[in-house]
């Protein structure tokens, strides 16, 4: 964990580059940010061997699940949210405002709050046929959200083929660090 005034929420989906999240984690606090890992309940499924492992290294609760009204916020104040992967489902419930998941109803919310916020789908090109995903998109940008979809963020590939060890992570903190260099 880094001692740092520069809190980043790290949030993720169901989607295969959130098994990198470590190494995500890692380079972020490198970079300044004392991390808060959220996840979707999918991916908190996906990385349940290595929740306890990421709380060490975050300093901090993995969160996948809202808490009670009457329980204290175990992390600090959000300077900037990183959420990627994005997936289908995750992308569009947010642009509509479907907060069932608690990294969604956080990304919502932070919207309202001013919040910066940077998100970079992983989606095939099969889900991105789907009129609905690019209206969400467009959403999403039109709500202030940093989009890294199409030139200079995520390529879809063809269903099957994706290749998550090439997913460009470093594009979502250095959108990060010039989201968080505006509000500072």
């Amino acid at each position: 964990m880094t001692t740092t005034d520069r809190v980043l929420y790290l949030f993720g989906s169901a989607a295969p580059p959130v098994f990198d999240v470590a190494a995500v984690i890692r380079d972020a606090q490198a970079r300044g940010f004392d991390v808060c890992l959220g996840l979707t309940p999918t991916a908190a499924r996906w990385l349940a061997p290595q929740l306890a492992e990421l709380e060490r290294l975050t300093g901090h609760p993995v969160r996948s699940e809202y808490k009670m009204p009457d329980e204290p916020d175990v992390w600090p104040k959000a300077d900037v949210i990183a959420f990627a992967p994005t997936t289908f489902n995750t992308i569009n419930a947010w642009a509509v405002g479907i907060t069932r998941d608690f990294v969604v109803g956080v990304v919502a919310e932070g919207i309202g709050k001013g919040i910066p916020t940077v998100t970079m789908p992983c989606v095939n090109a099969a889900y991105v046929q789907h009129r609905q995903f690019e209206r969400s998109v467009s959403e999403l940008r039109a709500m202030g959200v940093t989009v890294l979809y199409g030139e200079g963020g995520f390529a879809p590939n063809q269903p099957g083929q994706g290749k998550p060890k090439e997913y460009p992570w470093h594009l979502v903190l250095d959108a990060a660090e010039r989201l968080h260099g505006r509000t500072s």
